[in-house]
């Protein structure tokens, strides 16, 4: 089984969050290969369902971003998994605005969730880091991830939903290279994602 994790803050008033992202992009996952409802499951909410002929788990903390690990962990240990079964969508500063990276392990760049669920689990499991940009002052990095997309931002945001969705079979397989190319012809074939793809990944 994989356990594929999206971050974020729960309630309404976090929805539309650069913050959500992660969020944004399971919920999309789910709805694109026919999930089973979302239940009340593991201090969040969780979806079961396959993806290219693999059982997977979709978890959304309930916990607050800060508190993500405590989720997680206990998916993890109901299902008996290994790091290298999970993977999280996340947000990330360092990225150009819709540029996606996928890692194992590194380090976790000041972001509070992926800091929680090192803390629980250990640090080995994949990440799926979605660029977001960064304000480029330090001192705005909390209020600029907590502050929704702006109206700009959207067509990207709704394009690369919909392409990782169309793609994550790629990323259940394990083909993470595969994945993270075909989500860049993707988006750039859209008209995003022009930017040297020869930065640090």
């Amino acid at each position: 089984m994989l356990l594929l994790v999206g971050l974020g803050n729960p309630g309404s008033r976090y929805a539309g969050n650069r913050h959500n992202v992660g969020f944004v992009i399971v919920e999309a996952i789910a709805k694109r290969h026919g999930f089973a409802p979302w239940r009340r499951r593991f201090q969040g909410v969780a979806a079961e369902g396959t993806i290219a002929g693999e059982q997977v788990q979709l978890l959304l903390p309930g916990t607050f971003m800060n508190e993500s690990g405590r989720a997680v962990a206990e998916a993890m240990h109901f299902y008996k998994l290994g790091l290298s079964d999970i993977a999280v969508f996340h947000d990330e500063l360092d990225l150009p605005p819709g540029k996606v990276r996928v890692k194992t392990g590194g380090g976790i760049a000041g972001h509070n969730g992926l800091r929680s669920i090192s803390s629980h689990i250990g640090n080995d499991y994949r990440r799926v880091r979605i660029g977001i940009g960064h304000p480029g002052v330090k001192e705005m990095v909390h209020p600029y991830v907590l502050s929704d997309f702006a109206k700009a931002e959207r067509p990207w945001v709704e394009a690369l939903t919909d392409i990782v969705a169309d793609n994550v079979e790629l990323l259940a397989r394990g083909e993470d290279a595969s994945f993270r190319n075909k989500v860049h012809l993707a988006m750039e074939a859209k008209g995003f994602g022009a930017a040297d793809e020869k930065t640090a990944s």
